[in-house]
């Protein structure tokens, strides 16, 4: 007899429905086979499906078993469909009712005492089941709150494989989850504000870096020597962002949800916070841009819509930090594997911070540097022009003077430079629909409007800096941010001031320095 039964495979931060075909021969020498995946798979499932129906007290066909995915050519790790395999395989038995089936689909991994055990990407798994017409999902109870943010569809949670055959006999209608909640507004302000801006002390050049960073999603890199405050300033860039909108938390919450993050937390709540993430300088491409078998998401596409940081930037791998750089023009992760290609979002703010010397304290008036021009030279070139280009803003942060580090001087808090960051962001997406930091180089020489000075004074950079057309096209785009954060702005402007194209021209640090870390 021939059932049939449906299941979600991840693939990247998406999910791919599959259909499940069981047929059980009427007769025939006990055998198991599995077409569309590999060998390794089909021996793996077997075993887990044979002990965990028995453990359940659930018959196992003692006749051949010829199980159908489609489509073919299936990860080696899909354990999610583990419980769309048992349940088609029962109902070939004419153990269950194969017409409950019809528009369900079914996700969770076996143990092997016959429960479920939660799998990644539930969310992407819901959304996948709306998109294909279908009204019901069925996982674990883990992951029953995740997928009921698809509003559109009915989740049931099952715990294991003896209420999942009552639920299919029409014997229990499972566990219902609790209701997606939003959170009030003093939630989504309060969660996790454990950090603010008021703790910087000076730093009054850094902290307007990071403002119009956050303003304009511009690339930012901080350089000063050892404990001047650059992770200080990093780790207080997600406290001025925006506040996450309803479609960039589904966003964040899926690609959270495929790399696993989110299993067992139970949240009925979408992301709240912009994402930071912050990986250790020895960590891999792979890790960095995503990889795996199957396809995970990186530490850059972990960040999208939040903060990457990548501290002491030039002790990080070349190739590493070389392979950011078309994602980080492209806004996705393109990973091409033999069956697919794989796109991982990843419109991510990218901050990094870096010694100017390997030592730290060259130029510094407080301790004599300990390196070689040489040293000096080979550091900095560790970081490439066209990486360095990427970052819109540079900025020197100098050791605190003791004045400075006692001062009782109250400074901003966070919330009052997000409110200036709010309104600057509201500018240019009622103007542009996107940030200046993501604007089409077209657009902006197209409608951009600047004056006599400006125009000079963008000359002599070009020339006198020897700014490159990327360098440059940057300078623009953080220009219109200083505008757009100007109290008198308007939603409609494209016009920038010479004081604007001043002070951008300002935040290219290390272009002042004559071009030193290019390569």
């Amino acid at each position: 007899m021939l059932s049939r039964a449906r299941t979600a495979i991840r693939f990247g931060v998406e999910a791919r429905l599959i259909e499940v075909e069981v047929d059980v021969a009427p007769r025939g020498i006990a055998s198991f086979r599995v077409l569309g995946a590999g060998p390794s798979l089909g021996r793996v499932l077997e075993h887990r499906l044979k002990t965990a129906l028995r453990n359940r007290g659930l018959p196992w066909p003692s006749t051949p078993v010829t199980v159908n995915l489609s489509p073919a050519g299936l990860p080696q790790e899909a354990a999610g469909l583990d419980l769309a395999v048992a349940v088609a395989c029962l109902a070939a038995q004419g153990l269950v009712d194969e017409t409950r089936l019809a528009d369900t689909v079914l996700l969770g991994e076996l143990r092997l005492d016959g429960s479920l055990r939660p799998v990644p990407g539930a969310l992407a798994a819901a959304e996948a089941t709306h998109a294909a017409g279908l009204a019901r999902l069925a996982c674990p109870p883990a992951l029953a709150a995740e997928a009921a943010l698809v509003e559109a569809i009915k989740v049931h949670a099952l715990s294991d494989l003896g209420q999942a055959v009552a639920w299919l006999r029409g014997e229990d209608e499972a566990i219902a989850p609790s209701e997606p909640r939003e959170p009030s507004a003093s939630e989504a302000e309060s969660d996790g504000d454990d950090v603010d801006l008021a703790e910087v002390r000076g730093h009054g050049h850094a902290r307007r870096a990071l403002e119009i960073a956050a303003a304009g999603r511009h690339g930012l890199l901080l350089v000063g020597p050892p404990g001047s405050g650059k992770s200080l300033l990093a780790r207080r860039l997600p406290t001025i962002l925006p506040p996450l909108m309803k479609t960039e938390a589904l966003e964040v919450t899926r690609v959270h949800s495929a790399a696993g993050l989110l299993l067992g937390a139970g949240s009925t709540e979408r992301a709240r916070r912009r994402p930071f993430r912050s990986p250790h300088h020895g960590v891999s491409t792979a890790a960095l841009l995503g990889g795996g078998k199957p396809v995970a998401p990186g530490e850059l596409t972990l960040a999208h819509r939040g903060v990457l940081f990548l501290d002491e930037l030039p002790e990080f791998r070349r190739d590493a930090l070389e392979s950011l750089r078309q994602p980080l023009e492209d806004g996705v992760v393109e990973i091409a594997r033999t069956h697919a290609r794989l796109r991982l979002p990843c419109a991510t703010l990218l901050i990094a911070a870096m010694n100017p010397c390997p030592c730290g304290w060259v130029g510094s008036p407080r301790r004599p540097c300990a390196c070689s021009d040489t040293a000096v030279h080979r550091y900095r070139r560790r970081v490439s022009g066209p990486l360095l280009d990427r970052l819109d803003l540079q900025v020197h942060v100098p050791a605190l003077s003791h004045r400075e580090l006692t001062s009782r001087m109250p400074s901003e808090s966070s919330v009052v430079v997000r409110a200036r960051v709010e309104a600057a962001r509201r500018r240019q997406l009622d103007r542009q629909g996107c940030p200046n930091g993501e604007l089409r180089a077209s657009e902006l020489h197209e409608r951009l409007v600047l004056d006599d000075e400006s125009r000079r004074l963008l000359a002599h950079a070009v020339d006198g800096l020897g700014l490159s057309a990327r360098a440059h096209d940057r300078v623009l785009r953080v220009a219109l941010t200083i505008q757009d954060l100007e109290a008198g702005a308007t939603a409609a402007s494209w016009s920038v001031t010479a004081e604007a194209v001043a002070e951008a021209l300002a935040y290219r640090h290390f272009d002042r320095l004559g071009g030193v870390l290019a390569p």
